[in-house]
């Protein structure tokens, strides 16, 4: 995977914070975005927006006038911006990040220098960061312990777990998604039904036998509930063609990176869906296998307020059912592992939705059920 170096400096803090990354050359801003969020230690928790020669880029508002409207990240390239540009986090803290394109990176993203702990979320920013250090170095100030029970221990910067997180959020391709591309090279011819032959619904129960809970050999696609799923989100996405009865791979899906952008783009990005998929893998990643009413239980708090099913207001009975009829979807995405009723993170928990990654992370230390 060809590679660009990054340095990023955050601008006005003390000590001073930095880091230099190696990211795919073809990322969008939006993928920056992710990969600078773990590369810092930020939690994507506020607002951000990218600025260069005067063009701002971020998540399209339609409720912002048009000459604040920024233009939409998701559209633009990192290997179109300048070589210096600017990104900009919590528009009420104010973090400004200086961001140096220094050339060619190595074979693989990752971390490959950097210095200084991210200040935490919400402290005021760069007066506010120095205000809480200074009082965090004497004990016998007066605002000593309740700064200290907020801020809780700073973090300490650890390049080795910043590279991991930063190619688990670059992501990788499941598993259970190459199984089938393999299978589907050269191309298969579809029943009169349009669904997968016998010989490669075997050759993936032989791969994935728990996607079909009897002992013995499945014989049509619906037998794998997964498989027929993934065979739906394949070409949904445009990893798959259906061309005369004859399904076979795309240009897409021999590029790893698109695929892994295709794949992710089936969440609808800030809806629902994604939340809940997030939360749930997330949860399971930093918890290990959970029985599915425990896991809803962890999962209710964390979605907050403001999701809307069927009109109205939804509950935890509707994050339930709809993590049930999504489960299918979460399996045959490796995603989601385990039987009906005890479930567990899948192989692919923590390097394809990006924000499953990052609060996987966090969760592991903090626990925040």
């Amino acid at each position: 995977m060809q590679t660009t170096r990054l340095r990023i400096t955050m601008r006005g803090v003390e000590p001073e914070v930095v880091r230099v990354i190696d990211v795919p050359a073809a990322v969008t801003l939006a993928e920056l975005h992710d990969l600078l969020q773990v590369a810092l230690g930020w939690t994507d928790s506020h607002l951000h927006m990218f600025e260069a020669d005067g063009i701002r880029y971020g998540v399209p508002d339609p409720d912002w006038d048009d000459e604040l409207r920024p233009r939409d990240e998701a559209m633009a390239l990192l290997r179109e911006m300048p070589g210096r540009f600017a990104y900009l986090y919590d528009f009420g803290d104010s973090w400004e990040h200086v961001v140096e394109v220094v050339g060619a990176g190595g074979e693989d993203p990752g971390c490959v220098e950097g210095e200084g702990a991210c200040p935490p979320e919400d402290c005021g920013g760069v007066p506010g960061y120095e205000h809480l250090l200074e009082v965090l170095a004497d004990p016998s100030h007066e605002e000593y312990e309740h700064l200290r029970e907020w801020a809780g221990e700073l973090p300490v910067f650890d390049r080795e777990a910043t590279s991991l997180l930063i190619r688990q959020t670059v992501g990788e391709v499941p598993e259970s998604v190459r199984i089938v591309l393999d299978l589907l090279a050269g191309g298969v011819n579809l029943t009169q039904g349009g669904r997968l032959p016998r010989a490669v619904v075997r050759a993936v129960q032989e791969q994935r036998p728990g996607w079909y809970p009897l002992d013995r050999p499945a014989s049509i696609e619906e037998d794998l509930p997964p498989l027929a799923v993934l065979h739906d989100i394949l070409r949904k996405v445009g990893l798959a063609r259906l061309a005369r009865g004859v399904l076979s791979p795309t240009r897409a899906a021999g590029d790893d990176l698109q695929v892994v952008r295709r794949l992710r783009r089936w969440f609808e990005p800030g809806g629902y869906e994604e939340m809940l998929a997030t939360t749930a893998v997330a949860v399971l990643a930093a918890s290990g296998p959970l029985a599915r009413e425990d896991l809803v239980r962890r999962v209710v708090p964390l979605m907050g307020v403001g999701w809307g099913v069927g009109g109205r207001a939804a509950t935890a009975d509707d994050h339930e059912s709809s993590l049930g009829w999504m489960s299918a979807e979460l399996r045959a995405l490796d995603l989601l592992s385990g039987d009906w009723r005890t479930w567990e993170a899948g192989p692919s928990a923590r390097t394809l939705l990006p924000r499953a990654t990052a609060l996987a992370a966090l969760s592991a230390d903090e626990k925040p059920w």
